[in-house]
């Protein structure tokens, strides 16, 4: 320990209610730290708690529950992985009175002008072990080897070197995984199997997002709905701490004479001499880069600058994460002040009036919608479609808002005992299943504007966003009833899992089976919007009858032929539309195929 004074010998009233308790009517803990203040919120920190320790009772926050516990009985959340050693003076959090009486941020600083990241990071890394810097190597080489051609299944295979860095570094600092930190890490590297079973850029993109919010999550162990949001941002911190972290290692072991610093030396000028003396050699004989490039994926010296930055970056992100793995930010530390209990009438009666309102809504869903095309037109005099695609993105906005009002209505619920507990559980229940019923309203609504005019991606997407809405609305009544600890990585995990499950369902595939079968029904083909899928529609475009179906796979085939992609740049779905039109041909040319699409239906 440094010569400063330790935590626990700090000058100050011992943690308690203090000056600054609030009596329990109101909620004197803060959002994430204290005990039932609010939905999703865990117990809290004491101020003189180290990070990882036990907690010393588990308090699970309810809707509608009360603080009850004082702070003297507050626990610290424990984060999904156990820290390693401890820093010299442990950050704190100050207690509401310390705080401000204003809401919003707060955490504590370590001295005047101390740097957030400072105050949230848990201790400093542990020195950059040789297996760690082994595999940034890897995952840089593998970089520069693999992800030139295209993204697939290079994308996963350069993310185990990657991951193999983030567990070294983790198990050099003295950090253990949880469970919610392997659960993270598999996510996201099934997240990267997307791209290499779809053909599909934009559920690529998707996917590829998802899984970095999730590495970031395993890498942090943030399990508050701030620590949650703000994970991400702890990778970008690692960029620049990790290069000056990962230097410091190589010169370490370069220094001396005995380790590795003459094999990591023999290596490095052994790699720099076959990359630099084999790519002129391929480039000066045919033949020889014939037989390099069943060795390697490529071994021209065309894409030789985009590829050194392929390496660079490799060994960037992958120092980047194993620097968050030894060292992560806490991001559970930032904590938000819950508002003030109302009264009864106060908080109940708006409520109780909207869940009013959203009862005669369902009535006339259930009435109207529900009972079939004859029923829509005789009640609205709207055409079919029409009456489909007004109500949608009204119910779709009228679902996010619901969710923005029951944050609210829980960040103010009363909380002075049994009784308001159970007027909160009841008030706030009933409107989850009113807004239930408005998302299956939604949901019916996109299905007829389908069933007439096609579906798009606009259309299964924004269906999807909106089923989505409905579990979390299911999560929160599940949280009412259990507790809201696990509410916040809850909902994250059911967001990856939407992503996950969207992507392994190829949506161009699904969009294309359910326009050829509306093709089959009514003769009716949107032929334009076709030419957009990608490869993934193939095998259902491919029961298309000619001339429609090779001016459907016109495009698509000009894409495939554009050049072979090496095996690891390819996905399932590309090769299989390959082998698809090789089998079978087109046969019309394509100045003979000419615009063929219904009127007003892909404008979303």
């Amino acid at each position: 320990m440094g010569p400063g004074p330790k935590p626990d010998a700090e000058p100050g009233p011992k943690p308690g209610p203090g000056p600054g308790a609030k009596p329990d009517s109101e909620a004197g803990s803060k959002l994430g730290s204290g005990p039932e203040s609010e939905l999703g919120s865990e117990s809290g920190s004491k101020p003189d708690a180290e990070p990882g320790s036990e907690p010393d009772a588990e308090s699970e926050s309810k809707l509608g529950s009360e603080p009850g516990a004082k702070p003297d009985s507050e626990s610290p959340s424990k984060p999904d992985t156990e820290p390693g050693p401890k820093p010299d003076a442990e950050a704190k959090i100050k207690p509401d009175a310390e705080a401000g009486a204003s809401g919003g941020w707060a955490y504590s600083g370590s001295g005047a002008g101390a740097p957030l990241l400072a105050d949230l990071r848990a201790e400093p890394p542990a020195p950059v072990r040789a297996a760690t810097l082994w595999a940034v190597l890897a995952t840089g080489v593998l970089s520069m080897l693999l992800l030139g051609e295209g993204l697939a299944l290079n994308l996963l295979i350069v993310a185990v070197p990657a991951a193999l860095a983030a567990h070294f570094a983790a198990e050099t600092a003295g950090r253990r995984p949880r469970p919610w930190s392997w659960a993270w890490a598999a996510g996201g590297l099934a997240l990267l199997a997307v791209p290499a079973l779809s053909d599909a850029g934009w559920t690529s993109f998707l996917a590829i997002v998802a899984a970095v919010a999730l590495g970031s999550l395993a890498l942090h162990g943030s399990r508050t709905w701030i620590g949650i949001l703000l994970s991400p941002l702890g990778l970008y911190d690692g960029i620049f701490s990790g290069l000056r972290w990962g230097w410091r290692g190589v010169r370490e072991r370069t220094s001396g004479a005995r380790g590795a610093g003459p094999v990591l030396r023999a290596v490095g000028i052994a790699a720099a001499l076959l990359l630099v003396f084999g790519a002129l050699f391929a480039g000066a004989d045919a033949a020889f880069a014939d037989l390099l490039g069943e060795l390697i994926p490529d071994a021209s010296l065309t894409g030789s600058p985009w590829r050194v930055l392929l390496l660079i970056a490799g060994m960037v992100g992958a120092l980047a994460v194993a620097r968050a793995a030894a060292s992560p930010v806490r991001w559970d530390r930032l904590v938000v002040k819950p508002g003030r209990a109302r009264g009864r009438v106060e908080w109940a009666l708006p409520l109780i009036v909207l869940n009013v309102l959203f009862a005669a809504f369902n009535a006339v869903q259930l009435a109207v919608l529900f009972g079939g095309y004859d029923t829509v037109l005789d009640k609205t005099g709207l055409t079919y479609s029409a009456y489909a695609r007004q109500g949608f993105w009204q119910l779709l906005l009228a679902t996010l808002l619901t969710l923005v009002v029951i944050v609210f209505a829980l960040r103010w619920a009363p909380r002075g005992g049994a009784q308001d507990r159970t007027l909160v559980r009841a008030v706030l229940g009933t409107l989850c299943v009113m807004t239930l019923v408005v998302v299956a309203s939604a949901v019916r609504r996109m299905d007829m504007y389908v069933e007439a005019y096609g579906l798009t991606r606009m259309r299964i997407s924004v269906v999807a966003g909106e089923l989505w809405l409905g579990v979390i609305i299911v999560l929160i009544m599940a949280a009412g009833v259990w507790g809201a600890r696990w509410l916040p990585r809850a909902v994250a995990a059911s967001a990856a899992a939407g992503v996950l499950a969207f992507g392994l369902l190829t949506p161009d595939a699904l969009i294309a089976e359910r326009n050829v079968r509306r093709y089959e029904e009514t003769g009716k083909f949107d032929l334009d919007y076709t030419r957009q899928l990608s490869a993934d529609a193939v095998p259902a475009l491919d029961r298309l009858p000619e001339p429609v179906r090779s001016c459907a796979l016109r495009e698509i085939a000009d894409d495939l032929d554009g050049g072979d992609a090496p095996w690891f740049a390819t996905s399932l779905g590309e090769s299989r539309a390959r082998r698809i039109i090789e089998d079978r041909p087109l046969r019309v040319d394509a100045t003979l195929c000419g615009a063929r699409r219904d009127t007003s239906d892909t404008s979303y």
